[in-house]
């Protein structure tokens, strides 16, 4: 997809904070620290559209971006990072739940997983809720740099074992080199049914 323009709309705790739903729109969820807002600025070819940090647990609102004047990208926050306090990490699951499960016009979740970090309880939950609420997803192993192409494979098939499905069902990415970014972008176009 070419990107003609890419920008901030709002930050949002409740539904009734939600811009309106005109859009379609994919979401990004995964562990704090997993690269989400890397991965956003590398597919909209931006260096700080989403503001990233070195602080695990940094964003803690839903945040809504407009790509192209046709296409919402929402940055879910970050979870299992336990230096956030409990009050507010109590406040990301509904919060985060709420989300997923009103929003008419979200077309599918991108769930992000760092290649050197075994998937946890929290991301079988996600997915299982989103198999039982019909929500398309697609699983990105993140920080692919961070490894040898030969060190890659039996991470990959550990998260794929994981996860029950085929390590070639997994999309590798790397923010840092841009390993994986036309084979994502064609899952998105896929996703939001939209010609290339």
């Amino acid at each position: 997809m070419i990107i003609k323009s890419a920008e901030f709309v709002t930050s949002a705790v409740k539904p009734q904070h939600y811009p309106p739903p005109e859009y379609p729109e994919i979401a990004f969820a995964g562990r704090s620290n997993v690269g989400k807002s890397s991965l956003i600025n590398t597919l909209v070819n931006r260096k700080r559209l989403v503001k990233t940090s070195n602080t695990p647990g940094r964003t803690q609102l839903i945040n809504f971006f407009l790509i192209n004047n046709n296409l919402s990208f929402v940055d879910l926050p970050g979870y299992g990072y336990a230096r956030v306090p409990a009050a507010i990490q109590k406040q990301w699951g509904p919060m985060i739940e709420t989300y997923l499960a009103s929003r008419e016009m979200l077309m599918g979740v991108v769930l992000l997983v760092d290649i050197r970090r075994t998937p946890r309880q929290e991301e079988h939950d996600l997915l299982r809720w989103l198999d039982n609420h019909r929500r398309p997803y697609r699983i990105v192993v993140t920080k692919a740099d961070k490894l040898s192409r030969n060190k890659q494979v039996r991470p990959l098939r550990v998260i794929a074992d994981q996860f029950a499905c085929a390590p070639e069902n997994l999309l590798l990415f790397s923010a840092k080199t841009g390993q994986g970014l036309a084979p994502l972008w064609r899952a998105l176009e896929a996703m939001i049914k939209i010609p290339s």
